[in-house]
């Protein structure tokens, strides 16, 4: 049996794109949805994300709204906000329904688990910043407020700011999959990622400097999950670089075989 897609025949472009098209549309759906229940909510849910800041302000301190919108906008924005990462799992599914007709039984053999692991990666990393990056360095932003200063964060503020944050964990963690991709597909192997392994350290605490506030803790938070990170996408690189390597030599005996002569 060829290993083909198992969708190999031609389809006109107008069918591809009506198709993406009602996957966009589906996708949009998803995240009004989940929208739509969790609005209620959203009162609530902003008193959970700011949880880990309102922990260190000092006694009888409170947050502040300075825009006379603030106090309805703000939690509307994060709910959308949630409802968009909550539908991530739907997003990517649709995704993957659009380009798994085009790929091969060994490519998709591949690509599930990277797809399974993006997301479960993706949610790791925001709940790494959330309990244990946010309690850090909100502590250490609360001890380090000058005397005479009274911490009063604007709503609005902290949100963008644990947004980013949440955002730059997320896709910190998916630096395996990323190591992996690129080793699969045959832009790197392992033997190059293991020579620059020296920069890729430097890289993260650069990264992590970008990506955190002014702080030691924060970067180092960041930098070293970071780099775990890609030693576990270096391995698991090279684990997946042997298996086809042992699968090579078969496939290419295969091929080297005589064609038949006619009698």
């Amino acid at each position: 049996m060829s290993d083909r897609p198992e969708s190999d025949q031609p389809m006109p472009l107008v069918s591809h794109l009506t198709e993406l098209r009602t996957r966009l549309l589906r996708c949009v759906a998803a995240i009004f949805l989940i929208f739509a229940g969790l609005f209620s909510f959203a009162q609530q849910i902003y008193t959970l994300v700011s949880a880990p800041l309102r922990d260190h302000l000092p006694a009888n301190a409170t947050m502040i709204a300075t825009d006379v919108a603030s106090p309805f906008l703000t939690p509307f924005k994060l709910t959308m906000i949630v409802s968009l990462f909550l539908a991530i799992p739907f997003i990517l599914q649709q995704i993957w329904g659009f380009i798994a007709p085009g790929l091969y039984r060994h490519e998709k053999r591949i690509a599930i688990p990277l797809l399974i692991s993006s997301i479960i990666l993706f949610y790791a990393g925001m709940a790494f910043a959330y309990f244990l990056v946010f309690p850090l360095i909100f502590g250490f932003f609360a001890s380090a407020t000058p005397e005479g200063v009274s911490m009063m964060t604007d709503i609005a503020n902290y949100l963008d700011f644990v947004m980013t944050l949440f955002f730059a964990f997320g896709v910190a963690f998916e630096i395996p999959v990323a190591v992996v991709l690129l080793v699969w597909i045959g832009v790197v192997d392992v033997k190059y990622l293991k020579k620059i392994r020296p920069y890729v350290v430097i890289g993260c605490f650069v990264v992590g400097m970008v990506l955190t506030p002014p702080d030691i803790f924060s970067q180092t938070l960041l930098a070293v999950p970071m780099w775990l990170l890609f030693e576990i996408g270096v391995l698991c690189g090279g684990l997946i670089r042997k298996r086809s390597d042992v699968d090579a030599p078969a496939a290419d005996d295969h091929n080297d075989q005589p064609p038949a002569t006619q009698p």
